[in-house]
């Protein structure tokens, strides 16, 4: 552009010399205005960082630098400040601020025993948070990485244009060169091809595709972020766009990972049960105690059995309480289907069923995957068949899978590639589910509870723990793909058709702008429209 507008003062050609710098500002500035605007998407989670947090030593407030925390140092944290360091609620209650980490506008209520992450704002009451993590381990600390390396992680269409242009602008500039130099050779006017060359120039500028294909990206990237999903690069985003089939963790993805009892059945069979289970810190086992309100009997010589259950002495009765192989075990019949039994004296008084209740989104968040194209939605699952197909039956999946372990799940993805699935999606919370997100196309953490290895192995975090945003994600990555391609294909398209007209001597320096600069111009208001979606 440079070489070009010299040239065009050297000609004369003054007001066109201005035109091609004018227009290349314009379309600078446009893509200026798109960048600070997806910019804007991500810099809440910048603004996420804490330069200082209050931490209780002896009794006195010191302030120290995040980095400065220690595993259990007890932090302040006053209304109005940010929570610096992942921890748990030792004293007090109040609400938090998450929108900047999870894109959930509404606070969230936290009191003792509750888990707090980095970058919430507390909004009430004064709260004591026990630091479970370093600084650089913290939510805050991992989302900044992710941000700061998606730009190194760039799709092939990205990848493709860099090399493109490489290759692509030393050649058209031999190629205005000869159109000048040829024909003067051959006599003709070297003052008309010059001009002609410089068109030629011109309009051969790869600004349109260098600029916008990068900035289409970055735009939904930023947009992602803005819907409390965070991409890791390009490459992913890309990847996401072209899913076919996804498989989902049950525990934690389409549950919520906590228990809750659903039936009692027995006289006295509650009171049996949460007496021995307060001695267990099995998920069912604290379920079973916490819905029981009564006064627990005193149990003695109390035997915690792994994997079946519990056993203990009351007023000289034994009192077993766990699952049908343990009452199996002791030659005590049972209804079958249930998951706790209570027995006394070798006789089964009563069960009851604790389960793992679904997450109110997680049908709606199936139906709308079914929707967006996603041809086979799958649940993985280490739990039993019998819970599994309750689960997989009532949110709608194509197919349950019960019974696996972590090595089995991967192998489940390699039958769907095997069935001519080209693009897989994983998506899971825990540490056993690391391997599977490893292993898929595209790895997805549910971010919002989400383990550290979970959430490093993924290529997508889902911060808000909610899976209706995985179609949202899809969504959104398939109209940053599809812009993207609207942009290459109206880019090459007009630019080749103003250098054939060049060429054949009916362009001019105004169409050769137009084919740069106004090319630009419809590429980067194109990829704006990404950052609408609401």
């Amino acid at each position: 552009m440079s070489f070009a507008t010299i040239c065009a003062f050297c000609l004369g050609e003054f007001v066109e010399a201005v035109a091609v710098m004018l227009f290349y500002q314009i379309g600078e500035f446009l893509q200026e205005t798109i960048v600070n605007k997806s910019r804007k998407s991500i810099k809440s989670l910048m603004e996420m960082q804490v330069d200082k947090a209050n931490v209780l030593v002896n009794d006195s407030i010191v302030e120290k630098a995040p980095e400065e925390i220690n595993i259990g140092d007890i932090i302040v944290v006053k209304p109005g400040e940010k929570v610096a360091i992942d921890g748990t609620i030792v004293r007090g209650e109040t609400t938090l601020d998450m929108v900047a980490l999870t894109g959930e506008s509404l606070p969230v209520e936290k009191k003792d025993g509750d888990t707090v992450l980095s970058g919430s704002i507390n909004n009430s009451s004064v709260i004591y948070v026990r630091a479970d993590k370093e600084y650089k381990d913290s939510t805050v600390a991992r989302i900044m990485n992710m941000v700061e390396n998606a730009s190194g992680n760039k799709s092939k269409a990205e990848n493709f244009v860099t090399r493109f242009a490489k290759v692509y602008t030393p050649i058209v500039v031999l190629m205005a060169i000869a159109l000048v130099a040829v024909p003067a050779l051959m006599g003709y006017d070297f003052k008309e091809w010059l001009y002609k060359a410089l068109t030629f120039l011109v309009a051969s500028c790869p600004c349109a595709l260098v600029l916008s294909i990068p900035l289409t990206f970055f735009a939904g990237i930023g947009t992602m972020s803005r819907h409390g999903v965070l991409v890791k690069g390009g490459n992913y985003l890309e990847a996401l766009s072209n899913i076919e089939a996804i498989v989902l963790d049950k525990t934690g993805t389409i549950t919520k990972g906590k228990f809750e009892v659903t039936e009692v059945n027995g006289e006295d069979t509650l009171k049996y049960a949460a007496s021995l289970e307060s001695f267990s810190t099995h998920p069912m086992a604290v379920a079973v105690t916490e819905y029981y309100k009564g006064e627990k009997i005193p149990v003695q010589n109390v035997e915690n059995i792994a994997g079946f259950g519990i056993k203990g002495i009351y007023d000289d009765k034994s009192i077993l309480v766990g699952s049908e192989r343990l009452m199996t075990d002791n030659n005590i019949s049972v209804t079958e289907g249930k998951n706790i039994y209570v027995a006394v004296d070798g006789e089964c008084i009563g069960y009851i069923n604790v389960e793992d209740t679904i997450k109110e989104d997680s049908a709606k968040a199936v139906s709308e995957l079914k929707k967006a194209g996603i041809k086979n939605v799958t649940m993985l699952t280490g739990d039993k068949r019998r819970i599994a197909e309750k689960v997989g039956n009532a949110v709608g999946v194509d197919n349950v899978y019960a019974e696996l372990l972590p090595q089995d799940k991967v192998e489940q993805i390699e039958k769907l590639y095997n069935e001519n699935c080209r693009y897989v999606a994983a998506v899971g919370d825990g540490i056993n589910d690391a391997p599977v997100l490893a292993r898929a196309d595209v790895g997805i953490a549910m971010g919002g509870i989400g383990s550290d290895a979970a959430i490093e192995a993924a290529d997508v975090v889902i911060m808000e723990d909610s899976l209706s945003k995985l179609s949202v994600a899809v969504k959104l990555a398939r109209r940053t793909i599809s812009i993207c391609r609207q942009n290459v294909f109206v880019v090459i398209a007009l630019k080749i058709l103003v250098l054939v007209i060049t060429v054949l001597g009916y362009g001019n320096m105004w169409m050769a702008v137009f084919a740069d600069v106004g090319v630009s111009l419809i590429a980067v208001l194109n990829a704006i429209r990404i950052t609408k979606v609401k």
